[in-house]
C-alpha cells in the first residue's frame, strides 16, 4: 500500500507528481528545488542559499511523514554546473554529512525554472 505525502511546508509540486510516497517503511520524495513554500519563488540566485532551501523543503517533507534526515539512505543531486560541486558539498555536508547516505550528483542541462540545484531522497524508517 502506497501513502501521498503532502505539506504546506514544502512547494507544492509543479507538474503532475507528488511531493512525496511511502510504501512498505520507505519514504520517496520528489527532486526538490530551492522555492520558498509560502511565495513559491526561488530563495536566492546564489548556490549556496538554493542547496539550503532544497534541503529544507526535503526536511519539511521528511518531518510530514515522520521521518528525519537521519533516515535518508540515498540522495540524488542534480546541479546545473559542475563547479558549483564544492559549494554544494559544504551546505549538503551541513544536513547530511554525518549521515553519509549512498548518493549520485550529477550536471544535468536544465533544471525546472533555471534553478541550480534539485535534491531528491530516499528515507527508511527507523526502528
Amino acid at each position: 500500500m502506497k501513502k501521498i505525502i503532502n505539506t504546506v511546508n514544502a512547494p507544492a509540486a509543479i507538474g503532475p507528481y507528488s511531493q512525496a510516497i511511502e510504501a512498505n517503511g520507505m519514504l520517496f520524495v520528489s527532486g526538490q528545488i530551492p522555492f520558498v513554500p509560502s511565495t513559491m519563488a526561488i530563495v536566492s540566485e546564489d548556490v549556496k542559499e538554493q542547496t539550503k532551501q532544497s534541503l529544507e523543503n526535503v526536511k519539511a517533507i521528511l518531518m510530514e511523514a515522520g521521518y528525519t534526515l537521519k533516515d535518508v539512505v540515498k540522495a540524488g543531486v542534480f546541479i546545473k554546473d559542475m563547479n558549483d560541486f564544492a559549494a554544494i558539498n559544504e551546505v549538503y555536508n551541513e544536513y547530511l554529512g554525518e549521515v553519509k547516505p549512498a548518493r549520485a550528483c550529477v550536471e544535468v542541462a536544465r533544471l525546472p525554472r533555471d534553478v541550480k540545484v534539485e535534491i531528491e531522497v530516499i528515507a527508511v524508517k527507523s526502528k
